[in-house]
């Protein structure tokens, strides 16, 4: 498989943005029915809708590209040491998705040579569309988008998430939510990763951060936030990895105050 170039990636992100809007639409239009739920673990849960989201997409992608190899949320993973690999997460909130709460998403990104290039993040109950290529900005229903301008922790509006083993694990996050509770001016939890994300590329959060999040859940909003102008590290300001185990993005003016807050302990003062 042969380095995918300039122009193709333009088409590709045509086609992966016609097989999103269509697979989510559907997914959007059977949202009101029974949902059977299973989980693989306390709270991390899974529908049929997820399954059925995840099965369109797939087999879309290896008919119009065979060559690349694709990694999903429900256990798909083919090929993945290609050049191109797909990273696929076919309903982004799916707790909110089974409660009825109209927050998630469908998200995919395309990797190249170990680089997000390629990044669709599509929210059918409003329509949106968030995508961007690498190199060539972000965008939101075709409007080109920017992260805000907002310099002051104090007054910037900041999202995060908690890890599915919250209940076990001591690393659950709620030491860094208390801590930037009292120094934000709000935080709020939307039970998207993809979607704050993108919130943060355009401006409707500030800044956000989480831990224990899988490369699906983070690929294309991570790659569609630094092309809105964004930045996104670790926790300790070193290069970000859709494999790893922490991720910080923001609007840039705001990420070294996050970052100092990120270093807190449990329970320091301010």
């Amino acid at each position: 498989m042969h380095k995918v170039r300039k122009r193709e990636l333009k088409e590709i992100l045509e086609y992966t943005i016609r097989l999103t809007c269509r697979v989510g639409d559907v997914i959007c239009r059977s949202a009101h029915k029974k949902k059977r739920i299973s989980y693989k673990g306390a709270v991390d849960l899974v529908t049929q809708f997820d399954r059925m989201s995840q099965d369109m997409i797939v087999s879309a992608l290896m008919k119009q590209y065979p060559t690349h190899g694709i990694l999903s949320e429900e256990n798909v993973s083919r090929k993945t040491a290609a050049v191109c690999k797909w990273i696929v997460d076919p309903l982004d909130g799916t707790t909110n998705f089974a409660h009825g709460l109209p927050i998630w998403v469908l998200s995919i990104a395309l990797e190249q040579e170990g680089h997000v290039v390629l990044g669709v993040v599509y929210d059918p109950t409003r329509k949106e569309m968030f995508y961007a290529l690498k190199g060539d900005g972000a965008f939101l229903n075709k409007r080109r988008i920017h992260v805000s301008r907002v310099e002051k922790l104090d007054t910037a509006l900041l999202a995060t998430g908690f890890p599915y083993d919250i209940r076990k694990s001591s690393k659950n996050n709620l030491d860094h939510f208390n801590n930037f509770a009292v120094r934000a001016q709000a935080v709020r939890r939307l039970g998207s990763a993809a979607l704050d994300l993108c919130y943060t590329a355009c401006g409707r959060f500030d800044g956000y951060w989480e831990i224990k999040l899988s490369p699906w859940d983070q690929a294309a909003g991570s790659l569609i936030l630094r092309e809105a102008g964004g930045t996104v590290t670790d926790f300790q300001n070193k290069p970000f990895d859709i494999y790893g185990d922490e991720v910080l993005g923001t609007n840039g003016h705001i990420h070294r105050q996050m970052l100092k807050v990120l270093s807190k302990k449990r329970g320091k003062d301010r």
